[in-house]
């Protein structure tokens, strides 16, 4: 019963953690894409320029976010490779 108390507090911490960084991303991304976007504020309505704008900077943001992640992921399974290799030969030479 404790084991699975202590599961479900880790896997409630875990998704915590993740919708924090969803909501930073988010954040983020709305901030950059605003500032760089919305330039008119007398009106009620967002032209179609801010609109497309806005668009393309989320499209660019999400495959920028898209493609550090596939890297980074590359890089921890070479990483992953090397570190096997390493302790495969210190492991062989003794």
């Amino acid at each position: 019963m404790a084991a699975q108390q202590i599961t479900i507090d880790q896997l409630d911490k875990d998704q915590i953690k993740s919708f924090s960084d969803f909501l930073l991303s988010y954040n983020k991304l709305s901030e950059l894409c605003f500032v760089d976007c919305v330039t008119e504020f007398t009106g009620r309505t967002v032209s179609d320029k801010e609109d497309k704008c806005a668009l393309n900077c989320m499209e660019k943001f999400l495959k920028m976010n898209q493609r550090i992640s596939q890297r980074f992921q590359e890089f921890q399974m070479l990483a992953n490779e090397n570190a096997i290799a390493a302790a495969q030969k210190l492991g062989g030479g003794k």
